[in-house]
């Protein structure tokens, strides 16, 4: 189908379904179209419909994977809480009741609007063209089928024409407009008094009795994870330098071979701070690894006097992490080439932006300059230092695979390979699953730990490759399997809690009582100083509080009303001025007509949405994310 059509311009639907799928497919591998076996649990139906495991995982990680592409600051914990699973779920049954809707309502999207949009998509084009060899393989290196593939792209831009309809519905006769402008341009003096619920906690009177019953009721919420306790070893080219020796005669003998090479060649001390990212990593994992370095760069720019804490941090180089990412000295040549050009272009003291080597991205701090010229005696520890990293490197690659060998025979103990190694048999505290950064940052590593074999057969693990040139092995000693906490180390918390809920009670009392009050002043409020707000500019006040004092009726003034402010406490607010700025502003017109578009269009569209759901049959599967919350 594709051959029919050789140059289409893109247009803006196409632009906005590409953020939507060709970020989770081309760029990312994620196989849409293709059913786990095994997994056909039912998330949720819609109309008898059923949206499977597969199809809710596969959502999970797009979203993942397009927030780190874009180079987003998020929270990993993000990912596993409950509201975000709920947004994901939502997001696929609102998709599933739109398609149920196209299908009814029989719109189609031509083989030529389908094409014209994929031969548009950046990822298939070549020398500015679409390319039907591009095409073919970024399919099949995801594993996607064409048919299936396009008819999720048809599908896609249905979706995007029914979106495109009920913004065009939107209109907007000018009176309304000028009056919604004046509306929305209006301003009102407002005052606020807080009664703060932190505040009233003291008040609030908790019994040991209140703290066990909520304990009783609620120990679902007090779930202590599996946890491990490990000993490991590790195997790196780091362990192996001390028990390399370079002679003298050595030291000569490679000077006058390579005499050219160190005429006027300086020696270099850095630290860096490295990312993990294997060159043959997928495409989602090393748009993760960079979007890490730039959130840790970021943070370096912010404050350079941190370098050294946030290698120890963060580097996955365990070593030199260590060091607060120091690399010692060492001459151009001996590191790989993008990390040499950089290291040897910067001044003492520079910070590096991120630089992509084999090993993944790094952060580099040259911290001094050693030598220049002088002849062999300047050069010989330079020279020294490179032989004795060669042959550590050789030496390392020669008994890596040993190493291997012996933690997987040997499973039973690591024993043999730290006397066999010479390296020291270290332990871990109890960690959690989830807790990775503990234990080398190393996602890998530790699903490895909490293996079947690992814990249940307490054998080591396999020599996994944390870093370059850094292999470990790990078995379990001890297991703690998910539990409730006790009473006794949950119950300040509890306490805490059940303050916060009794003192929310009291602050909204004491502030309804005080809003009756305030009319005749028979009692003291302390108000804040008078402000005059619009909808845009709060002038410091929350926008819980602006949204409240634009609802208040303003026919006779000064006006009271009160509300509670979430967790925060309760507000009384007093709106005692309205007045109306002349703006004749054209730009300030413009502006505001395409935002109450947008807005109004945005209206349209959740009210279809509504109305969709309103008629369809739709279920969720509670006992499955009651589950994955326990878990």
């Amino acid at each position: 189908m594709l051959d029919k059509f050789r140059s289409y311009a893109q247009t803006k639907a196409a632009q906005v379904i590409l953020a939507l799928v060709l970020i989770p497919f081309a760029l990312f591998g994620i196989d849409s179209y293709l059913n786990q076996a095994g997994n056909n649990l039912s998330i949720a139906k819609v109309d008898g419909y059923k949206i499977a495991l597969p199809e809710y995982n596969r959502a999970i990680e797009n979203v993942r994977n397009r927030m780190m592409s874009e180079g987003k600051k998020v929270d990993p914990a993000m990912f596993d809480s409950f509201e975000f699973k709920e947004s994901v779920v939502d997001g696929l049954i609102t998709k599933q009741l739109i398609n149920n809707d196209i299908k009814k309502s029989q719109f189609k999207i031509t083989d030529q609007q389908l094409s014209q949009y994929i031969i548009g998509m950046p990822d298939f084009q070549k020398d500015g063209k679409f390319s039907q060899e591009l095409y073919d393989k970024v399919l099949q290196n995801n594993q996607l089928n064409p048919k299936k593939f396009e008819e999720s792209i048809r599908n896609d831009l249905l979706i995007q024409q029914v979106r495109d309809g009920l913004q065009k519905l939107t209109f907007i006769p000018p009176n309304n407009l000028t009056e919604t402008l004046k509306a929305t341009s209006q301003q009102r003096e407002v005052t606020v008094a807080e009664f703060k619920t932190k505040e009233y906690m003291a008040k609030a009177n908790i019994s040991e009795k209140d703290m066990q019953a909520f304990y009783d009721q609620n120990k679902s919420k007090f779930l202590a994870p599996e946890q491990v306790k490990a000993e490991f070893v590790v195997f790196s080219l780091t362990s192996i330098l001390p028990s390399i020796t370079v002679s003298e005669d050595e030291v000569k003998a490679f000077y006058k071979t390579n005499a050219d090479k160190y005429q006027n060649q300086q020696q270099r001390e850095a630290s860096h701070i490295l990312i993990a990212a294997s060159k043959n990593a997928a495409p989602a994992e090393k748009a993760k690894a960079k979007a890490k370095a730039e959130d840790v760069l970021g943070q370096i720019k912010k404050n350079p006097k941190q370098f050294e804490e946030l290698a120890t941090k963060y580097s996955q180089d365990p070593e030199s992490a260590k060091k607060g990412g120091d690399l010692g000295a060492f001459g151009r040549g001996m590191m790989v080439k993008p990390f040499d050009d950089a290291v040897f272009s910067m001044k003492v003291n520079e910070i590096s932006g991120i630089v992509e080597s084999d090993f993944g991205y790094h952060i580099i701090k040259l911290t001094k300059v050693i030598g220049e010229g002088g002849g062999f005696d300047a050069i010989k520890p330079q020279i020294k230092a490179e032989l004795i990293y060669q042959k550590a490197q050789d030496k390392y690659a020669a008994l890596a695979e040993d190493f291997s060998n012996k933690v997987y025979e040997q499973s039973s103990s690591l024993d043999v390979v730290s006397k066999k190694f010479n390296l020291p048999i270290q332990k871990t505290d109890w960690i959690s699953r989830n807790e990775s950064d503990k234990f080398f940052k190393n996602e890998a590593l530790m699903n490895a730990l909490y293996s079947k074999e690992s814990i249940k057969d307490r054998r080591n693990t396999e020599a996994i490759e944390v870093t370059p040139n850094n292999l470990i092995s790990a078995r379990v000693v001890d297991y703690k399997a998910q539990s409730t906490k006790p009473f006794a180390e949950v119950k300040k918390s509890i306490e805490d809690y059940l303050k916060f809920e009794a003192a929310k009670k009291l602050v909204a009392t004491e502030g309804e009582a005080a809003l009756k009050s305030v009319a005749d002043a028979s009692r003291k409020i302390d108000w804040q100083a008078a402000v005059l707000v619009d909808r845009k500019n709060t002038k410091g006040l929350s926008q819980a509080v602006t949204n409240h004092a634009y609802k208040m009726p303003t026919d006779k003034l000064p006006s009271y009303s009160g509300f509670v402010d979430g967790n925060n406490g309760y507000v009384i607010v007093k709106v005692s001025k309205v007045a109306f700025p002349n703006d004749d502003n054209e730009e300030n017109k413009k502006e505001f007509a395409s935002s109450y578009t947008e807005a109004l269009s945005s209206e349209y569209l959740s009210a279809y949405l509504k109305g969709l759901k309103a008629k369809s049959s739709v279920s969720v599967n509670q006992k499955f994310f009651e589950a994955t919350q326990k878990n």
